[in-house]
């Protein structure tokens, strides 16, 4: 499958129509006599905390991952800013939080909005600065052209436009993307996790002189669970240990590709999940480890992540980062080490951790982390170890609580949010209670780029 001559022409126009720095002053760059890396962002979908080696699980085989886990940095707080797959998704490439998108957390293939084009995506902040762009995987930000990948500074894209569940008989059929026409209609989701990884493979190994931003958005462990005929049957924990262990396979493939070409010491991978397990699958979904609930909730099991960074001569060699971090501190921590400024138009909510990642013990002061659950609601509020819950949710229905608002956990000494101590702490809950009434205030008087047009 390759593009079609139109497709090379209108890539190539519509990145002569990008916006430049000079066009927009809002968005500066610096100068930077350091090589710019390579990012590579490994996005699964559905995973939990749980479900690897290096996190505990005792069935599920996860030898590459496990890997560069001891040879890079894993975070034990490290968060994706949703538990729904859109709005993660969004918050990645935008360093925002979802809330600020204009639309809800989860896109149908109906609907009709996506990623606004005066977002500012990671993809382009990337290109403009040299980058070659590629992503191979699920989109699910917006299935109308305009809305996707090519039009958002992805030079190169192949895959589902959102998740792999969307089908016949409720929705219309599954399509395969490439760039941006239809190839295939219901592929068989058996080659997905294999296709990706060889386009993937194949990006990597391309002579090039520039940098390049490789971003794979598996579209598993999603339910339907649909692993290649080799992993089928293969693990102890399942169809969807199968699932994982293929997946850990396709990140062997590709960190390997990167060490073939001799590019590890310039290339930083991200490896994370999009939200946490789904839980009501039972044992078609995956674990959460230590923490309350899963995908769909703001407690801690639907939002906190895997996280690994590994960069090989500058990541310190098995280290592990115990603060807060995000998905959408990716966001800012590439553009930094590419040697761009972040947007100043608009708010972005990352931070750049790239401090941490060389070994510093801290990136400074960092903002509150919001949580937003189904709707884009305000559901909870973390500063420092406490969070407070306003309003809660779970996809098993389960009130844990039995109703009690607000909750608050000390995160450091209950992670797992089993002990309510609001009633202890006063002065916490009045101190988050008036963040929350500012942040809102403040999100509402911003709205979205759609409110503006």
């Amino acid at each position: 499958m390759r593009p079609s001559s139109f497709m090379l022409i209108l890539v190539s126009v519509l990145s002569a129509c990008a916006p430049s720095p000079g066009e927009d002053s809002s968005i500066n760059y610096m100068d930077s006599d350091t090589k710019r890396p390579n990012i590579v962002v490994l996005f699964l979908d559905d995973a939990g905390y749980g479900d690897f080696g290096y996190t505990g699980n005792p069935l599920i085989r996860t030898p590459n991952i496990d890997r560069i886990a001891a040879e890079g940095m894993r975070f034990t707080q490290f968060y994706s800013a949703s538990p729904a797959c859109t709005a993660s998704r969004y918050a990645l490439l935008t360093g925002r939080l979802p809330v600020r998108a204009g639309f809800g957390w989860v896109l149908t293939p109906n609907s009709p909005r996506g990623v606004h084009p005066e977002e500012w995506t990671l993809a382009e902040g990337l290109r403009d600065r040299g980058y070659a762009t590629a992503i191979y995987g699920k989109w699910h930000l917006g299935r109308p052209e305009e809305y996707l990948p090519l039009q958002h500074g992805f030079d190169e894209y192949l895959g589902l436009p959102y998740s792999n569940d969307m089908q016949p008989p409720r929705w219309i059929s599954l399509p395969l993307i490439e760039g941006n026409e239809v190839v295939e209609l219901d592929p068989d989701q058996t080659l997905l996790t294999a296709t990706f990884t060889r386009r993937a493979v194949e990006f990597i190994e391309r002579d090039r002189q520039e940098p390049f931003f490789l971003y794979v958005p598996y579209s598993m462990p999603h339910l339907p669970l649909m692993p290649g005929a080799a992993f089928a049957g293969g693990s102890p924990r399942g169809t969807y240990g199968d699932v994982i262990e293929e997946l850990d396979w396709s990140i062997g493939e590709i960190i390997g590709a990167i060490n073939k070409r001799g590019l590890a010491k310039n290339t930083l991978v991200f490896f994370t999940s999009d939200n946490g397990p789904w839980i009501i699958k039972n044992e078609h979904g995956g674990s959460a480890g230590p923490f309350r609930d899963g995908k769909g909730s703001t407690w801690e099991g639907g939002m906190r992540e895997p996280g690994i960074a590994w960069w090989p001569g500058t990541v310190p060699k098995g280290s592990v980062d115990h603060e807060v971090a995000t998905t959408m501190d990716i966001y800012v921590t590439a553009l930094q080490l590419a040697g761009a400024r972040v947007p100043t138009d608009r708010t972005v909510d990352g931070h750049d951790i790239s401090p941490r990642l060389r070994g510093s013990s801290s990136s400074g002061p960092r903002n509150p982390l919001y949580y937003y659950g189904p709707g884009q609601k305000l559901h909870a509020v973390r500063q420092g170890p406490w969070k407070m819950h306003i309003m809660t949710s779970s996809q098993t229905g389960i009130d844990y609580f039995e109703a009690k608002l607000p909750l608050l956990f000390h995160l450091e000494r209950d992670p797992g949010e089993r002990w309510d101590v609001a009633d202890q702490f006063p002065e916490v809950i009045e101190r988050l209670e008036s963040l929350v009434s500012t942040h809102v205030t403040d999100v509402a008087a911003e709205g979205s780029f759609f409110d503006r047009n």
